[in-house]
């Protein structure tokens, strides 16, 4: 059976009802599992290479208690954490020497993932955009150490790209010491044989094919043949997706979107043609 997930929400304020209810909205639309967290993590990062001691103390504690609560209230949880290299490429673009630091920020993620394996998480989304980039050797070296490292944590960990085609580091992305891989289907339709090729068999591949940017509704009929293939090949290793976060979206086109992902896996879990919702 295929499943059904959200990479992201609309940003809210620190608003515990309005939280629980944006959560029960996307479950109602379809999604299984919430992403938790995920408003926490960007535009908030205009210092995080000079100070990364402080970054992500600053996020972990609301982080924390957003999970306790979403699975307080009933939900399967999905936390989202900026990957580390995604976060620090932003201080190499302002023309900061960033790879250094790697180290000193690495035993806060390890922390993270272990306290959030404690609550009682099973996945962890790790968005890594930067992969879908021209990447530098030394950048894509620090891939497979920090991955290395990082699997120790007794939890699952879903790898989210966006924004195109891996491209050049489809090999590294495909093959990265995590469980599960998201890939961009919107934007790079081409890149699905390329990369089912290249997934090991025992990883989650999570498809792309609403698209998380325009407000068009897309024509859900059109994946028919993309849905039976990797449903074929995939089996229960299929999720399904917007193809990026849904965080600027208005709400209510957020939800929509959400309703249109469950269509999708409803369609593809019981053969039938998939139906706008």
């Amino acid at each position: 059976m295929a499943l059904a997930h959200n990479l992201g929400f609309p940003r809210i304020s620190d608003d515990r009802e309005l939280r629980a209810r944006h959560w029960q909205a996307q479950k109602e639309a379809g999604i299984e599992l919430l992403p938790v967290g995920d408003t926490a993590w960007y535009y908030q990062h205009p210092g995080v290479v000079d100070a990364q001691a402080s970054v992500l103390a600053g996020h972990l504690e609301p982080l924390f208690q957003e999970v306790a609560e979403a699975i307080a209230l009933g939900h399967a949880v999905k936390p989202v954490l900026v990957g580390p290299l995604t976060l620090l490429w932003q201080g190499e673009e302002n023309g900061l020497d960033t790879l250094e630091r790697l180290d000193r920020l690495l035993p806060e993620y390890d922390q993270a993932l272990n306290q959030l394996a404690v609550l009682g998480v099973e996945w962890v989304q790790i968005d890594e955009p930067i992969l879908a980039l021209e990447l530098p050797q030394a950048w894509k070296n620090a891939y497979e150490r920090v991955y290395n490292i990082l699997q120790r944590a007794p939890l699952k960990k879903l790898i989210a790209t966006c924004s195109g085609a891996l491209g050049g580091n489809l090999g590294l992305a495909a093959n990265l010491p995590v469980d599960g891989l998201h890939i961009d289907l919107v934007q790079a339709p081409e890149q699905y044989l390329s990369v089912l090729d290249r997934l090991p068999a025992y990883k989650v591949l999570s498809l792309g094919l609403v698209d998380g940017r325009q407000a068009s509704p897309g024509d859900l009929a059109q994946l028919q043949d993309v849905l039976r293939d990797a449903h074929d090949r995939l089996g229960e290793r299929l999720w399904l997706a917007p193809s990026c976060s849904l965080l600027d979206n208005p709400l209510e086109q957020a939800v929509h979107k959400c309703r249109q992902v469950g269509a999708l896996v409803h369609a593809v879990n019981t053969s039938h043609t998939p139906t706008p919702r």
